[in-house]
């Protein structure tokens, strides 16, 4: 009988747990009774479900896109969006630059919080000379630190967040933050800097059940690689600059190669959050102690 009536609260306090968690806020993180933020499964983990607020004019020096956590706080798109999503292998992208656009937009790495703005160059607002044809934005929680060297293009990184190239059909908005399947990687060589990019697609996608790997991707759409090296190699020429080179023979590596890159450059990202790198060339990134800090 007294196992029964354990069992039978229990199954009380589950109903109420139940009933809590419908009636509950949709956020990722809640305050308890403390203040402080205590995970709370209501949506995935990894998913971001803040808001976005923009100050400035668009297509001025003045232009900034902010981040918000759903308590309203603002917090940095590039150290407080997780890079990890609750699906094994599916990351989060921040979308900086949707397809067919022409303005180049940007994480602001050394700025509070570091706000999506537009580049500037010789005191103007950089725009490309033509239209990108993909999704471009960078990976959260990953670093290419400027003083490691990588062993296979004997180039450091280029002090950036890793870019993604998202291949998917639809234009995404400026600040979406999208689970993206890794397919496969470039690495770019700008100015005898590594700029690794990471082809994506979104998990929206329709074409995001079929492609799996570099393989699939190649098989179905061959046009689609060439493509992307070949824009990157050219898209700066107009200013008078030569052209971008590629390391790996020019090669767009596997996933397995894109997973090895995005966990290097995580581990790097996780010493600068966490104040373990010297001289860090003025990069905003609010030094923490813990994975909760700035949430």
């Amino acid at each position: 009988m007294l196992g029964l009536q354990a069992l039978s609260r229990r199954t009380r306090v589950a109903c109420r747990l139940a009933d809590y968690r419908k009636s509950a806020p949709f956020s990722t993180y809640t305050s308890d009774a403390e203040g402080s933020n205590t995970l709370f499964n209501t949506k995935p983990a990894g998913t971001f479900d803040g808001t976005i607020v923009e100050t400035g004019t668009p297509g001025t020096a003045d232009f900034r896109m902010h981040f918000k956590n759903s308590f309203g706080k603002v917090i940095s798109p590039w150290h407080d969006i997780r890079l990890q999503t609750a699906e094994y292998g599916i990351l989060n992208a921040v979308i900086e630059i949707p397809k067919m656009t022409f303005p180049k937009m940007e994480v602001a790495t050394k700025e509070e919080n570091n706000p999506i703005a537009q580049d500037i160059k010789k005191g103007k607002v950089r725009n490309y000379h033509g239209p990108i044809f993909w999704n471009y934005g960078m990976l959260p929680q990953t670093w290419e630190d400027p003083k490691t060297i990588n062993p296979e293009t004997k180039c450091a990184g280029d002090n950036d967040p890793l870019d993604v190239v998202e291949i998917g059909s639809v234009a995404l908005p400026m600040g979406a933050v999208v689970p993206v399947k890794p397919l496969g990687v470039l690495a770019m060589i700008d100015d005898g800097e590594l700029d690794w990019k990471i082809i994506a697609i979104s998990m929206s996608d329709p074409l995001a059940g079929e492609l799996h790997d570099l393989e699939q991707l190649e098989a179905k759409h061959p046009e689609v690689i060439s493509g992307i090296r070949e824009w990157f190699r050219w898209y700066k020429t107009p200013d008078g600059k030569p052209l971008n080179a590629f390391g790996f023979d020019e090669k767009c590596l596997p996933r397995a190669k894109a997973n090895e890159v995005i966990s290097h450059c995580f581990d790097a990202w996780r010493e600068l959050r966490f104040g373990n790198v010297e001289g860090n060339a003025g990069l905003w990134t609010q030094n923490v102690t813990s994975w909760t800090d700035g949430l």
